[in-house]
């Protein structure tokens, strides 16, 4: 069966239709520049082919692992709320399951650009399996008395209000992750690390400290995503 997408053989080799934007050596955009990216992935089939045209399978390694990790959520929170909740191998089991959980982020996201193995349904499913991990472990260690409920809060209103927003200019092109972004991933994950780690008092101040440090950064990277989601909307909006 011809690819719908491939060039017509009885057509020239080199170039497709006058204007279309189509040429040997790639797809281009023929539009103003600011909105080259956005026309060349809706080019694309699927608007997630991998390169050379063929596209990427829903089931693959990246998307099993976020799927993984979504499903280790209940898991996480089931070994957590053991008992009291305090009891020492219980939360050392609830900071193992956290920890594989957060790691295979690390991993997807990286099986995912090396191979070619982005697609629509990581684009979605990997931000939520996310927040449902941090969002879980906050929750839990506040319902738990160990964390301050003003904290999990305003990492909570953070989150859920940037995927609305991801989800709200998803059709005019995704912002990447910034550093900044990352780091406070990074931070929040090693914060709650702590937290649940049945760890000596004397160790609190670092959880305080490192939890803080989280809270800013989440605050900061909230509100740069809200101005990148708003130049985003006027670039495509004024080509």
């Amino acid at each position: 069966m011809i690819d719908p997408a491939a060039p017509d053989p009885s057509g020239p080799s080199s170039s497709g239709a006058p204007g279309s934007g189509v040429t040997g050596s790639g797809v281009t955009g023929s539009g103003a520049s600011g909105s080259g990216s956005v026309r060349r992935s809706a080019e694309l089939p699927h608007g997630n082919a991998a390169p050379g045209g063929s596209d990427v399978p829903l089931l693959n390694i990246a998307n099993v692992l976020t799927v993984l990790r979504i499903a280790l959520v209940p898991v996480f929170l089931a070994a957590l709320f053991v008992g009291d909740g305090h009891e020492s191998p219980w939360r050392l089991v609830a900071t193992a399951i956290f920890a594989a959980a957060a790691i295979t982020d690390r991993i997807d996201g990286q099986l995912a650009r090396k191979y070619g193995l982005v697609t629509d349904f990581g684009k979605m499913a990997d931000p939520i399996a996310d927040k449902a991990l941090i969002g879980a472990a906050l929750v839990g260690l506040s319902m738990l008395g160990d964390l301050p409920w003003w904290v999990t809060v305003i990492i909570a209103v953070r989150e859920i209000g940037i995927t609305a927003v991801r989800f709200a200019v998803i059709r005019h092109g995704v912002i990447p992750a910034g550093r900044g972004g990352k780091i406070k991933t990074l931070v929040q994950t090693l914060a709650i690390g702590v937290y649940l780690w049945p760890l000596p008092s004397a160790f609190d101040p670092v959880a305080i400290t490192l939890m803080a440090l989280a809270v800013l950064l989440t605050v900061y990277t909230g509100l740069d995503y809200v101005v990148q989601a708003v130049r985003l909307r006027r670039g495509v909006s004024s080509t």
